[in-house]
């Protein structure tokens, strides 16, 4: 086969493959997720009111305050929230956005979701957003960081303050179910064959530390787990019973404000309602 034909078969194969997507207009919409190294506009996701958070109501004002301050152009922090698993940390973060942005007089606040496998294009985003009058938090959800180091080296430059660091009119949210970010057990391996496994241990556990705001979200006991299914299914104008919701999370193995929020869309299909997702 000539280089010629090779030519003419990849010159068919581009002619058949999609035009990539145009990057959204970050001055546009008040929603986006980057994927891909492109900025896409999206719907604005379901969000519950503030009220309805149980059990986590320092952990709300404080992410709430803070997001208020840098949508106002005032000195804010990026933001860890870690711990354990569906306590609410995602939809804290949309539920905080929403509210902020409905108040805004000026350009709302966006938010900007990135996965955590394009962390290391965040540089580029950067240079888009730092350009644009407006203020983002870029958002990534559920991280953690195991073998593979890139995103981990990625997620530290920038908050370190490296020569690409976000801009001003940017700030981080991240999520995770581990209060550090980086296993412990890849740190332990790592440091068993370094020099210092000291400096190696602080260097992988201490990303956390860079956040200049960390808010917990702990297992959830009984009264608060009752205390979220109440306010769901007040909500919704739902009845129950205390010991169904138990059952429920009773089969689910744990309690937390997700498990809740599975019950009361049961009752909600056992009453033929339908509920926002």
């Amino acid at each position: 086969m000539n280089d010629d034909l090779l030519l003419r078969i990849a010159d068919a194969l581009d002619r058949l493959a999609p035009p990539r997507p145009a990057p959204a207009d970050p001055a546009v919409g008040d929603t986006f997720v980057f994927e891909g190294g492109i900025l896409r506009a999206v719907p604005p996701p379901p969000a519950q009111p503030l009220s309805r958070f149980a059990g986590v109501d320092a952990q709300r004002d404080a992410l709430l305050a803070n997001t208020r301050r840098h949508a106002a152009g005032a000195a804010a922090h990026d933001v860890l929230l870690w711990g354990a698993r569906g306590m609410g940390k995602s939809s804290l973060v949309r539920a905080v956005h929403a509210a902020v942005a409905a108040d805004a007089t000026g350009p709302a606040l966006a938010l900007i979701q990135v996965a955590r496998d394009d962390l290391t294009g965040l540089p580029a985003l950067f240079r888009t957003l730092g350009q644009t009058a407006r203020r983002f938090i870029v958002y990534a959800d559920d991280v953690s960081f195991e073998a593979d180091e890139r995103q981990y080296k990625a997620l530290r430059s920038i908050l370190d303050g490296g020569i690409e660091a976000r801009p001003d009119n940017v700030r981080i949210a991240v999520t995770s179910n581990r209060r550090h970010l980086v296993a412990r057990e890849h740190a332990d391996i790592e440091a068993a064959s370094a020099i210092n496994a000291r400096d190696v241990l602080d260097d992988r556990l201490a990303l956390a530390d860079r956040f200049g705001l960390s808010l917990g979200f702990h297992n959830c006991d009984q009264v608060t787990y009752l205390a979220i299914v109440a306010g769901y299914a007040a909500a919704y104008g739902l009845a129950y019973r205390d010991g169904e919701a138990l059952e429920w999370a009773t089969g689910r193995g744990h309690r937390s404000g997700r498990v809740a929020w599975q019950f009361v869309t049961e009752l909600a299909g056992r009453a033929n309602r339908a509920i926002a997702t």
